[in-house]
């Protein structure tokens, strides 16, 4: 009776290594992130953009929900691997219904979705029933839950700006929640989460190069065979940009922060909201390639060619930000390319987008230049520092 009650209460998390089933559960997301970049591909307009990003915002708090449960709970323990294997079915349809979540499949989409985050939700809780403070958290997560889906629901039944708007405040009241029932109560493994999210920011940089290959129309000649390259590129110097330093400065942060409020708001801060700008200026990024891939030598129109340069410009800022909330420093070179990467997009509405593409490839590879030159006695220790650890 005593080992069969331990199984209901779950297995709590002792561990640091990102298990096999999560890795899983993430392939699913792989979809996700294409059928986004795809809605955005299909209508490249500013109301398509609009529609891909709010879309891949609710995919993004799905994600978030179970990188903070499997977190707590061990995933391959008991019922947690069957509840997991469901989210990932509930999952799959969210993603197939992307292209019409404004349309026909719109309420599919959205009962779909509370099925994922439900589950979250039952699980979290039944993972806290000797935890007070982690079931009081708990229950603001439903809260929040059951407003947003019920909101995505009345959503499916309008159209137009009206149904953006539902979109948005569902998502805003979501994403929100964790500010109005507090982070006491949350329990976290600091390099799990910490991982996880180094594999996220990994997966949506497979899915630029997914849409390199889906961009291709007709003869694989000079200019696609260019294009490539130079796309293949930027996705390297975007891996470089975030793996290099930025995750290992992250993970010293949060593994030395005080275990409860302290280190749960940075985990909510730096990972489940200054992660979404940078995986969304990443899929911003890949509609751009994609699109380059299909006319190398046409000018991007001024919609594609704003997600090219201000996604890129977006996953800086998202950098910034990130090493504010950590370490209260601003990282001005990765301000000013920011800034140059924006102020440049009416220049690519003029020249071919192979031309774009490179340009960004340069700055990008400018940036990285200088901040290995500049900071190479601080880069050197710290990550001796991280591998003495």
């Amino acid at each position: 009776m005593e080992a069969a009650g331990r199984s209901a209460r779950m297995t709590l998390r002792t561990d640091a290594s990102v298990k096999p089933l999560e890795l899983f559960f993430d392939l699913v997301f792989v979809l996700a992130l294409t059928q986004c970049t795809q809605l955005m591909a299909d209508d490249p307009s500013w109301e398509g953009l609009t529609r891909g990003l709010l879309v891949l915002g609710v995919l993004w708090w799905s994600w978030v929900g179970y990188s903070w449960l499997t977190s707590v709970v061990d995933p391959e323990e008991g019922l947690v691997r069957f509840a997991i294997f469901g989210a990932m079915a509930a999952l799959l349809v969210v993603a197939l219904c992307v292209p019409e979540a404004f349309g026909d499949l719109g309420l599919l989409f959205a009962c779909a979705y509370f099925v994922v985050r439900i589950g979250q939700v039952v699980l979290l809780y039944t993972a806290g029933r000797d935890d007070p403070n982690l079931r009081r958290s708990v229950t603001g997560l439903a809260v929040g839950t059951l407003i947003g889906t019920s909101i995505l629901i009345v959503a499916s039944f309008t159209d137009g700006v009206l149904q953006g708007g539902l979109w948005a405040l569902a998502l805003a009241l979501d994403v929100g929640e964790p500010y109005l029932f507090g982070s006491e109560g949350w329990k976290l493994a600091p390099r799990h989460f910490v991982e996880r999210h180094g594999l996220i920011i990994i997966i949506a940089l497979g899915e630029s190069i997914v849409a390199i290959g889906a961009g291709v129309e007709g003869e694989v000649d000079a200019g696609v065979v260019a294009a490539s390259a130079l796309g293949v590129g930027v996705a390297a110097a975007l891996w470089w940009l975030y793996f290099d330093i930025v995750a290992l400065v992250a993970e010293r942060r949060l593994a030395h922060a005080k275990p409860g409020r302290e280190q749960n708001e940075i985990a909510r801060d730096s990972f489940s909201y200054l992660h979404f700008p940078m995986v969304a200026g990443i899929v911003l990024v890949a509609l751009g390639l994609k699109k380059t891939l299909g006319h190398v030598e046409d000018p991007l129109k001024v919609e594609v060619a704003t997600a090219m340069l201000g996604g890129t410009a977006i996953y800086l800022l998202a950098h910034v930000a990130f090493r504010w909330r950590n370490v209260h420093r601003f990282n001005v070179a990765r301000l000013v390319c920011a800034a140059v990467l924006l102020a440049l997009i009416p220049l690519a509405t003029e020249i071919a987008s192979l031309a774009t593409v490179a340009l960004v490839l340069g700055l990008l590879a400018a940036l990285i230049a200088y901040e290995t030159v500049h900071f190479a006695e601080l880069r050197d220790r710290l990550r001796h520092q991280v591998a003495s650890e």
